[in-house]
């Protein structure tokens, strides 16, 4: 069983504590488990949140992505749950990749209890999840939108649920599910244990948090700054018309694996077509693909068939590939918050990468934003061929006092 499934759970370095899991008050059946798959020691957010989870608290925790979210309330739920008592367990996610990786946790650490999971996301045909849903499981791994869908049809319900887990809060909410979110909690008992995790704590979520649980713990494992330790920001300020060739140069100059930002599904096949052509191993992944393909495209980076992912936002959260050791935005994002989560596929656990941003001058404004959260301004580069675009200093007034050449 652990062999089987494994290979679906991270197996990335991640920063640890000196604690042990049997510390933490997990069960023998499930210490072995951990031990079968290597895991020695809990991560910082595990150490903390595993035992107040286990004794049922509702929680908030707040932590960067690589940091051992999953495992944190993975591990308490596979120890409270019982098998046979209907559907006792239920899980959102934002993306189908987070699902079908949690739903992966779960069928190893599961086992010791016989908890059946199912996992409910769009992008797939309804039919093997509605009969999935039929066996009556223990747990659902559900997107919230594909879950509504389900609800309305009369394929589920939710009214004996004991423990709730929202995970990558902040991301649901980019993604424009709060509606479905609140659909969703108010459907289950308001007697059950809550917990939500999220790397950042915006409005919405102190909102839900004060509407939906009870007096929770809040655990804030986030570095200091904005953004994961571990990176090093560049920055390649050009002309606009300048701004595909200095992507393909850059993607030639810097030969590791890599996960490029687009924003438009046709720049992101534009973009896959000419790196193709050209002779490299890229592929492009975003939402009118079908699952299969996004599965195939991410297995493909993964086991290294590819060294190029060309992908839009909605389509990456989710993307656990450690192997991820350089982040190319073709343009900046439009808040720092997702600059912080597209940054976040890099550097995963201790290890170390490079986040290069392409912009122009009509992108200085954010830049500035993306500068306040780095906490330095970030280091100007140039990339063969193409020509950099000369920043204009100013003092307040708007004066210029300067004019240099970014190096």
């Amino acid at each position: 069983m652990v062999d089987m499934f494994s290979g679906a759970i991270p197996q990335h370095t991640v920063q640890t504590t000196d604690k042990s899991f049997q510390a933490l008050g997990l069960s023998d059946p499930i210490l072995m488990t951990l031990g079968a798959i290597g895991f020695e020691h809990p991560t910082p957010i595990q150490a903390e949140v595993i035992p107040p989870a286990l004794a049922g608290k509702d929680i908030i925790g707040l932590a960067r992505t690589g940091s051992g979210k999953t495992g944190a309330f993975s591990l308490p739920m596979a120890e409270r749950l019982v098998h046979g008592r209907g559907v006792r367990g239920l899980i959102l996610c934002p993306t189908r990749e987070i699902a079908l990786q949690t739903k992966a946790f779960l069928e190893v650490f599961g086992k010791q209890h016989d908890l059946d999971t199912v996992c409910v996301i769009g992008g797939v045909r309804m039919h093997p999840q509605i009969k999935g849903l039929r066996n009556r499981p223990d747990i659902i791994v559900a997107t919230p939108g594909r879950l509504v869908d389900h609800m309305e049809r009369g394929n589920v319900r939710l009214n004996q649920i004991e423990m709730l887990v929202l995970d990558e809060a902040d991301h649901m909410l980019d993604l424009g599910f709060l509606p479905q979110i609140n659909r969703i909690l108010e459907n289950v008992p308001k007697q059950r244990q809550t917990m939500m995790f999220s790397a950042t704590m915006p409005g919405d979520i102190e909102r839900l948090t004060a509407r939906y649980m009870q007096d929770p713990l809040r655990i804030d494992m986030t570095p200091e700054r904005g953004v994961e330790r571990g990176i090093e920001h560049r920055l390649y300020l050009v002309a606009a018309e300048d701004m595909k060739a200095a992507l393909m140069a850059l993607l030639h100059e810097e030969q590791v694996s890599t996960l490029v930002f687009l924003r438009r599904k046709v720049d992101a096949d534009w973009a896959c077509r000419q790196l193709q052509q050209e002779g490299f191993k890229a592929e492009r992944i975003h939402s009118d693909l079908t699952q299969q393909q996004r599965v195939a495209a991410l297995r493909g980076l993964r086991e290294g068939k590819y060294r190029i992912l060309l992908a839009t936002d909605i389509a990456a959260r989710g993307i656990d590939i450690p192997i991820i050791e350089h982040i190319v935005n073709y343009g900046p994002p439009d808040t720092v918050e997702d600059y912080t989560h597209r940054s976040g596929r890099t550097a995963r656990g201790a290890n170390e990468g490079v986040v290069s941003t392409i912009a122009t001058w009509l992108d200085k404004e954010m830049i500035r934003h993306i500068e306040r959260a780095v906490g330095h301004e970030i280091t100007r580069c140039t990339v063969p061929g193409i020509k950099p675009y000369e920043e204009r200093k100013t003092t307040s007034r708007g004066r210029k006092i300067r004019r240099r050449r970014l190096l």
